[in-house]
């Protein structure tokens, strides 16, 4: 604050620190704290019941030769892509179409949002009967166009496929909102000046709405890319990681070594090299946006 010329009195200052506290302790001990413990406990081989013993770079190396855990590396990746770019397309073309000024469109975005505010595991627990081979409504509306029905969650070919599907639909809802905000907060004078140089509704779309919209698009896309690299609890809920691991994604993996197979050292390993892997994609992505993000000055 002495920085900016801003000068605090006694009292002041203490209710500064008051109000940070809670937002410093949480930091801390929260996120801080632990992911420091996970750092520690990845050296070691511990299985929660006796005292960890240190091991050096065995859990490290043992990643490399798990092929279980190159497998949730695949699964997680495919599940990644699967899902971010289809929910960043199909939330614009819904926020594009739910920016209307039209009797009850508020209704319309509502409904649209509450995936978002909705319990996951509730969720999943309607996505498995909708995926379900004998009573789901998914299998129903293809025994009436004549198609057999298929066993979504018990499939090797189609789990992660429905897994997939079910988390686009869940980021509709929050894809929309943040481009319906992106949409509402482009100055009407760029359509204005485009209509007068004869431009048509798509040349409009391209020209300006699209290149303006890119900041909303490079938000959604690191909070989405993020979010569906730590998918876990669809996945405990309606597979369990299988069948035959192929929906174990690296979340899931790591939660079963740890809490399952007590294997706390090698789930720490795991859990360094996911946030790793995130973080140098995130890192790549956040460097891209010079070359296509455009921001309004």
């Amino acid at each position: 604050f002495m920085q900016h010329g801003i000068r605090l009195r006694r009292g002041e200052r203490w209710w500064l620190l008051v109000f940070l506290a809670p937002t410093v302790f949480g930091l801390t001990f929260g996120t801080l704290g632990p992911v420091l413990a996970a750092i520690g406990i990845s050296f070691t081989k511990w299985d929660v019941l006796t005292p960890p013993v240190f091991n050096g770079l065995a859990n490290f190396r043992q990643l490399l030769t798990d092929p279980t855990f190159r497998k949730a590396i695949w699964n997680t990746v495919y599940y990644v892509l699967g899902v971010v770019p289809a929910a960043t397309v199909i939330g614009l073309l819904l926020a594009l179409l739910l920016n209307q000024k039209l009797r009850g469109i508020t209704f319309y975005r509502t409904a649209y949002f509450l995936p978002v505010v909705s319990s996951t595991v509730a969720v999943a627990l309607v996505w498995s009967w909708i995926y379900s081979k004998d009573f789901g409504l998914l299998n129903y509306m293809l025994r009436s166009i004549g198609l057999q029905p298929v066993a979504w969650l018990n499939s090797t070919r189609y789990a992660m496929l429905a897994l997939i599907m079910m988390g686009i639909w869940g980021l509709l809802g929050q894809g929309m909102i943040i481009f319906l905000a992106g949409l509402q907060g482009i100055s009407q004078s760029y359509y204005e000046a485009a209509e007068v140089d004869g431009a048509n509704r798509w040349g409009k779309f391209l020209h300006i709405t699209l290149p303006l919209i890119t900041p909303s698009m490079f938000f959604f896309f690191i909070i989405t890319m993020i979010s569906a690299f730590q998918a876990f609890e669809q996945i405990y809920v309606m597979t369990r990681g299988g069948p035959s691991n192929a929906t174990t994604t690296m979340v899931y993996y790591i939660y079963n070594n740890a809490f399952r197979n007590f294997r706390m050292g090698y789930a720490s390993a795991q859990a360094i090299a996911l946030f790793l892997i995130v973080m140098v994609l995130t890192l790549i992505y956040w460097r891209s946006q010079d070359k296509w993000v455009v921001y309004d000055d």
